[in-house]
């Protein structure tokens, strides 16, 4: 796979990634909706933030690619969606993607796709659906030279809907099975020992951006994130912590200042602070 769209993801100088994720109305959930519901503000404030790069749908992706000019994050755009994310457990979990979701991507101007890898214990039919999403989409980003970013989600046994479950060797084998299958890039949960996350790195191979789940305190986050960067991360790809802050501006630069800058999480909380 060529570099070149990838190179776009990121940063000339600290050679990480700073994305933020507004794909949040994918699923149809409307308690997933806080903080997203007027999408073009939502975006303008993001932008004047100047993260690496957004991830956002087909439907949304035009009130990023619109803009004039070339000073505006990449698009990474969100090529599948299911029916794991709301409260209840479906009768029948399952993954779907558009039809020539790389052709789509190429015409919007995107400088990577991403898929879901779920796991569900007692529901294998729902991986087995993102293996062929995966590898359908392996085959058309060779094609395209599109890099392909997969999320490796390993959920909670079935007493909830979409419940992330953080335990260390699903999440090394699911992030592994990512790689096997040709991801170019990996999205996955940080987790809770540095030891076990640094080993998810190791077994990747290729880059690993940490997603941030659902919305945590400010001091929690940037310590999540000082920790997962010192363990090999090359960026991050968060939504509820940025999208759902009374400030998501001057949180993605306190982020900004972790990710390219080194700072250190009570440097980017003061930042922080200073910015409200």
């Amino acid at each position: 796979m060529s570099p070149y769209r990838q190179n776009r993801l990121f940063h000339p100088r600290s050679g990480r990634s700073l994305a933020i994720a507004v794909d949040h109305g994918m699923p149809g959930e409307p308690d997933l909706l806080e903080g997203i519901e007027d999408m073009e503000r939502v975006i303008d404030a993001l932008i004047e933030a100047d993260p690496d790069a957004l991830l956002l749908t087909p439907g949304q992706a035009e009130l990023l690619q619109r803009r004039i000019g070339r000073a505006k994050p990449a698009l990474v755009l969100r090529v599948d969606t299911g029916n794991v994310f709301g409260r209840e457990v479906p009768a029948e979990p399952s993954s779907w993607m558009y039809d020539d979701p790389v052709g789509l991507a190429v015409r919007l101007d995107a400088a990577c796709v991403i898929a879901n890898l779920q796991d569900a214990p007692g529901q294998p039919s729902l991986r087995e659906a993102c293996v062929r999403n995966v590898m359908r989409l392996r085959g058309e980003c060779d094609r395209a030279q599109m890099p392909l970013m997969v999320e490796p989600v390993p959920m909670a046994p079935n007493t909830a809907g979409y419940d992330v479950h953080r335990d260390a060797e699903r999440l090394r084998g699911l992030v592994r099975q990512a790689t096997e299958l040709g991801a170019d890039l990996i999205k996955c949960d940080p987790l809770p020992d540095r030891n076990d996350f640094e080993r998810i790195v190791r077994t990747a191979r290729v880059p690993v951006l940490v997603r941030g789940g659902g919305r945590i305190s400010d001091e929690e986050i940037l310590r999540v994130t000082e920790d997962v960067l010192a363990a090999g991360a090359l960026g991050l790809v968060y939504g509820r912590n940025v999208i759902q802050h009374e400030d998501p501006t001057a949180m993605t630069r306190a982020l900004a200042a972790l990710v390219h800058d080194d700072a250190t999480a009570d440097e980017a909380l003061t930042l922080l602070s200073t910015s409200a």
